[in-house]
């Protein structure tokens, strides 16, 4: 399988989320701002059930259509912030409420490091 870069997989995820129907799903382009990743995704899901499947979906897109397994995954069962960890994405799928509280968009968004996922399209799109 050929080499697959961090745009790439990200879209990966945001075409998954979107499949479970995520809502407001954002890319921020972290690269250099920390070493920890190139991407986080962010995403919001209505309740428990939605948000576990949305990281369940994830993991099996991402896995089929890329044969790529995550690192790390934390709080999918939970329901209200899940983290699934390839290194150089992060996804990270919250509730409203605990997305409203911990507001990653702006502890890491610099203006023009943020980009919104397009379902029409299935890309990225700046300017937002």
């Amino acid at each position: 399988m050929a080499e697959v870069s961090s745009k790439e997989l990200a879209i990966a995820v945001c075409k998954a989320l979107a499949d479970k129907r995520g809502k407001d799903i954002v890319a921020l382009y972290v690269r250099e701002k920390t070493d920890i990743c190139d991407y986080f995704i962010i995403a919001s899901g209505s309740n428990a059930p939605q948000i576990r499947a949305m990281g369940e979906r994830v993991e099996e897109l991402v896995e089929r259509d890329l044969g790529i397994v995550p690192s790390r995954t934390e709080g999918v069962r939970d329901g209200r912030w899940a983290v699934v960890d390839y290194g150089d994405v992060i996804v990270h799928i919250f509730n409203d409420e605990t997305r409203l509280f911990y507001h990653l968009e702006r502890l890491w968004m610099d203006g023009g490091n943020m980009e919104r996922f397009d379902e029409k399209t299935g890309e990225l799109v700046s300017g937002v």
